[in-house]
């Protein structure tokens, strides 16, 4: 995916190999991945791009680091970031949505192991924390525009997707595509799913319309 976007979109693509729970519970993976950001800002000449077209992206758990870096980086006054692409992410951790219920198993991605991945992470703190759930943040406004990717039978789905509408009602230029017959993990399944081609195809042109304004 990161090769694919790097072409399609015409793009210098960085990933992050950010520290992982439970080893590395948060905050450290939102850390890592603005501190990455954050250099990646600072060192824009010798990487040769532009420092004022600077994007963050991630699917999933990346979606939902990838919002935190946007939410973390205004508030601190940050890198400057002109947009945010998240394919089917997390941004809740009260996981009481009814794309919850009505996929909580039997689509790749299950009810009991977000619950895993959300106890390994957090524990029972943060749930409130926007950098941990997006979605809980009181402010979304002043964010960059934003792509959000989401699959039909995905227990995420609805999540992604209220977070959307959330950055809509708070001002920020915000697209919603879901994809209907998908499963959560669909966008690098491009080599069997007319689906993942299509999802690419957004999300490169997405980013590519992003650099040019």
């Amino acid at each position: 995916p990161c090769r694919q976007l790097a072409l399609a979109a015409n793009c210098t693509v960085i990933a992050v190999d950010y520290r992982l729970a439970p080893e590395h519970p948060f905050p450290a993976s939102i850390n890592d991945c603005y501190n990455a950001t954050q250099w990646v800002s600072d060192n824009a000449e010798s990487l040769g791009i532009d420092p004022e077209r600077i994007s963050v992206a991630g699917d999933s758990a990346g979606g939902n680091l990838s919002a935190s870096v946007c939410i973390k980086a205004r508030d601190e006054n940050g890198p400057s970031i002109c947009f945010q692409l998240l394919i089917y992410p997390v941004t809740d951790a009260r996981m009481n949505t009814g794309s919850y219920e009505e996929n909580s198993d039997g689509y790749l991605l299950t009810r009991e192991s977000m619950a895993w991945f959300w106890n390994h992470y957090i524990g029972d703190d943060h749930v409130a924390n926007p950098l941990a759930s997006p979605l809980a943040a009181s402010d979304l406004s002043g964010l960059p525009p934003a792509c959000i990717i989401t699959a039909e039978f995905d227990p995420l789905r609805d999540e992604g997707e209220a977070f959307g509408e959330a950055l809509k009602k708070a001002g920020v230029i915000t697209k919603i595509s879901r994809f209907d017959g998908m499963i959560h993990g669909f966008f690098g399944m491009t080599d069997i799913l007319d689906g993942s081609r299509q999802a690419m195809s957004l999300a490169s042109e997405q980013l590519a319309r992003a650099f040019k304004r």
